[in-house]
C-alpha cells in the first residue's frame, strides 16, 4: 500500500533537509513541500490564498497518490494545527493509502543556532521558537533534531516508515 508520510514541525527544525535526503533514498519516492504553494511575492496571508495553496497541495497529493509509479509521498509543512492536516487528508479520504506523520522538534538553543547559520531575521527565530510547544503536544511521531545531523533523522524516519 503507498505511503503518505507526513512531515510537520516548525520553521527551521530541518524539515527541508531531511526530506530532501529521504526522498534521495526511498525508491519510488515523491516529495512535495507545502511551502513551494506560498511562493508568491508579496507573500498575503488570506482567506482566499489560503483556499489556493490548500487546493493546490491537495491537487498535488492527489496526483502522487494516484500514480502508479510513486511508493512513497513525502509531504513536508509546517502544519503547527492538527486539524489543517486532518483537513487535507480528508479531501483525500476516497483514496487508499497509509499515512505516517513524524513530528521534528528540537530545543530552543538548537533551533536558534540552526537559524541563525541560516541567516533568519530574529523576528522569524522568535516565531518559531514561540510555537515549538504546539509541535510537542501533538499526537504524532516526534524526532529530536536538536543534536542529530540530517541524514541520523533519514535513519530514524526509515525505521518509523518501514513498520
Amino acid at each position: 500500500m503507498k505511503k503518505l508520510i507526513v512531515v510537520n514541525g516548525t520553521m527551521g527544525v530541518g524539515k527541508s533537509a531531511v526530506c530532501k535526503s529521504l526522498n534521495g533514498v526511498l525508491n519510488h519516492s515523491v516529495w512535495l513541500d507545502g511551502d513551494w504553494c506560498w511562493m508568491m511575492n508579496p507573500w498575503i496571508v488570506n482567506d482566499e490564498n489560503r483556499a489556493m495553496v490548500e487546493n493546490n497541495i491537495t491537487y498535488q497529493l492527489r496526483s502522487f497518490l494516484t500514480n502508479s509509479t510513486f511508493e512513497h509521498v513525502i509531504f513536508s509543512w509546517v502544519l503547527h494545527r492538527e486539524e489543517i492536516l486532518q483537513g487535507l487528508l480528508k479531501r483525500l479520504d476516497d483514496l487508499e493509502f497509509d499515512t505516517q506523520t513524524i513530528t521534528l522538534i528540537s530545543s530552543e538553543t538548537a533551533l536558534r543556532q540552526r537559524m541563525e547559520q541560516d541567516h533568519r531575521p530574529e523576528e522569524q527565530i522568535l516565531s518559531s521558537i514561540e510555537r515549538l510547544s504546539l509541535y510537542r503536544n501533538m499526537g504524532t511521531t516526534k524526532i529530536d533534531t536538536s543534536s542529530h545531523d540530517v541524514d541520523e533523522v533519514v535513519e530514524q524516519m526509515k525505521l518509523i516508515i518501514s513498520q
